[in-house]
């Protein structure tokens, strides 16, 4: 590869990881907005609680049929086309499974609508029966969201193949002003229900906005079912393992959701919060980054260019790791004055705050770990392997279950939240020896010595944050919390950067040269 080519990747990265960072934290703060919005009108309510359950059968319908696994095989199978100069073909692939996920998704959602009254009482059976039949019918509103979001989904993943990510990252930000425009505007007339409907048109409108870039990137859309074409079979070869993958990750879910029903009241809506808030440096640091990387990597697997994929992955997960373990370490320190800034204020009070926490505690010792499983299983996909990240994910799962079931007795709700993060950092350990096994071995190197500078850093600017909110209280108002917190995170930052340069780290110096450079 030519210095040409080299400098225009990098630039090509620089470029695309920049708008989908960008992307990622409007997304985020819209979805902020949002979660502001139901903490006020509904607290952690039984009501809220329904809500958020009804959201399982929905999820388990896109994720199995039109979820990330739609994504991680589509992406390598287009970017072969594109290489091979066959842009009508990648064109026919791509109107192929569109038609062939919005019926196969219209078809599940009806049976799903139907079963509903069945299914869904089994997964809140710690509920009692009038919000069990609310769940049923939450459920019910949300089902056409499966379908909107299947097609949406290959609309992005052609998007991102073609290297284009600004609408396919503006479409979250649609979805979650249209879930807060329910809770602020629906459901004072209909209640819980506002919510559900929100989410309905918000899938909607998560399809419709990335329509325009398709027709400006030569998408002629074909009315063709091509089962047996090569494109469809591959997809489908690469899909099968990846769908098994997401159905234990599902299966998660639901375990989670079925144990934390017979627990308190508070805790599927405190999990929830909690989760949200542990999504908020994952999707800028670990999602986003991933996501812009992931073409990249696809076209460099479809070339078989294994010598530029190792660097390429190891240089993105060291990065990843640089940003998410001290962002599970603020979180951890500053998270009792966040949740109190973002959510105590009308039905939120101080017990829901406090059981929001003690979630939020768990779920962020294994930040990094969701930051590294983002990447390695991204890799996995683009050299073509979907069954090593499968079965080390099945494996997870297994994990996952055990521990809950072991730490919900003494923990409640902080034991499933804290069950997830071991098992998702037991699940990037071994993703990390499969991949060392399956590429050249320098291409690792400095991993491990990056990560201790990392960690070491981290402990200083924790210490530092701790010693910071002992000597001085956090303010009561609204805007006083909000400068506090601003100036707290800014001397974090600014401590673990500092630390971590003086430690050699890599990462650090690499950080510091594109700020000088964009100086």
């Amino acid at each position: 590869m030519s210095s040409k080519q080299v400098t225009g990747t990098g630039r090509r990265l620089a470029g695309a990881t920049a708008i989908l960072m960008a992307s990622f934290v409007a997304s985020r703060l819209a979805g902020l907005g949002r979660d502001m919005a139901i903490s006020y009108e509904f607290g952690t309510s039984p009501e809220l609680a329904s809500y958020l359950a009804a959201f399982r059968l929905p999820d388990l319908l896109f994720q199995l049929v039109a979820g990330a696994a739609l994504a991680s095989a589509f992406i390598p199978t287009f970017a072969r086309f594109q290489a091979a100069g066959q842009d009508d073909e990648a064109w026919r692939l791509t109107s192929s499974l569109l038609n062939l996920i919005g019926v196969g998704t219209l078809f599940l959602s009806l049976i799903a609508m139907v079963a509903a009254p069945w299914v869904v009482p089994f997964v809140v059976n710690g509920f009692d029966p009038p919000y069990q039949e609310l769940t049923v019918r939450l459920t019910r509103i949300m089902l056409a969201s499966p379908v909107f979001f299947g097609i949406s989904a290959i609309l992005g993943s052609a998007l991102n193949a073609r290297q284009h990510f600004l609408l396919p990252g503006l479409a979250p930000i649609v979805y979650n002003l249209s879930i807060t425009g329910g809770a602020l505007l629906l459901s004072k007339q209909i209640g819980i229900d506002g919510l559900a409907w929100g989410v309905t048109a918000g899938s909607l409108a998560h399809l419709l906005v990335q329509i325009p870039g398709l027709r400006r990137q030569g998408m002629v859309y074909r009315p063709v079912f091509s089962l047996t074409s090569p494109g469809v079979r591959e997809v489908g070869r690469l899909m099968g393992p990846r769908v098994l993958g997401l159905a234990s990750v599902q299966i998660n879910f639901l375990v989670t959701t079925i144990l934390a029903s017979r627990l308190a009241s508070y805790s599927i809506p405190a999990l929830n919060y909690a989760w949200l808030l542990t999504l908020l440096p994952l999707g800028i640091f670990g999602v986003a980054i991933s996501s812009a990387v992931f073409p990249t990597m696809a076209e460099k697997a479809a070339q078989d260019s294994a010598e530029s994929l190792g660097p390429t992955l190891y240089t993105t997960l060291r990065m990843i790791l640089f940003l998410t373990i001290p962002s599970s370490v603020g979180l951890i320190v500053l998270g009792q004055p966040l949740i109190a800034l973002l959510f105590q204020r009308g039905l939120f009070n101080e017990e829901s705050a406090l059981a929001t926490y003690w979630a939020l505690a768990f779920f962020s010792v294994g930040l990094f770990g969701h930051g590294a499983v983002e990447i390695l299983t991204r890799a996995f996909y683009a050299a073509r392997d979907t069954r090593t990240p499968v079965a080390i994910g099945v494996g997870a799962m297994g994990l996952n279950i055990v521990l809950s079931l072991a730490l919900m007795g003494p923990l409640g709700h902080g034991g499933l939240a804290l069950s997830v993060s071991l098992a998702v950092i037991v699940e990037a350990l071994l993703l990390v020896r499969a991949m060392r096994e399956k590429l050249p071995q320098r291409a690792a190197t400095g991993l491990g010595s990056s990560l201790v500078h990392t960690a070491t850093a981290s402990t200083f600017m924790g210490l530092a944050v701790l010693a910071a909110r002992l000597l001085i209280p956090s303010p009561t108002t609204t805007w006083g919390l909000a400068a506090y917190l601003v100036a707290t995170v800014a001397a974090g930052a600014a401590i673990f950067f500092i630390a971590a340069y003086l430690l050699g780290s890599q990462e650090a110096r690499l950080l510091r040269r594109g700020l000088r450079f964009n100086r």
